[in-house]
């Protein structure tokens, strides 16, 4: 079994900053790692994910070169620091953690467990 917890979402005005971490509780070694985001009225969609070796991520197209996510395994917990941010990055953003077999996996959906999320606002 594996819980996440989610932490570092706030109020932040446009063009800040934010750095998101979720703490993994399991052996989450061998798992590749996502984040999702829901705004309001919204299905959840994809943002980023990071193979358990941490040698591969994979980015939602509309993200590149604002969010980059990264993992620590030696503390069980991943990273997503968001740059330039926007009032439409506005959402509740929730961790995820898949099994994988091999070590450049990145997994974009299907995931097996799910934190609760942390609330990110962006006020213009």
């Amino acid at each position: 079994q594996v819980q996440l917890v989610e932490s570092g979402g706030g109020l932040v005005q446009a063009g800040g900053s934010l750095r998101l971490s979720c703490a993994a509780s399991g052996r989450t070694s061998t798992y590749a790692m996502g984040w999702f985001r829901q705004a309001p009225g919204k299905e959840r969609e994809f943002v980023a994910a990071i193979s358990w070796s941490g040698v591969s991520t994979y980015y939602a197209d509309s993200l590149k070169g604002r969010f980059t996510i990264s993992r620590d395994n030696a503390k069980n917990t991943i990273y997503l620091q968001m740059n330039s941010l926007k009032p439409e990055d506005t959402a509740v953003y929730y961790c995820a953690a898949r099994s994988e077999r091999y070590y450049y996996q990145v997994p974009r959906d299907n995931y097996d467990y799910w934190g609760q999320g942390t609330q990110v606002t962006v006020s213009s």
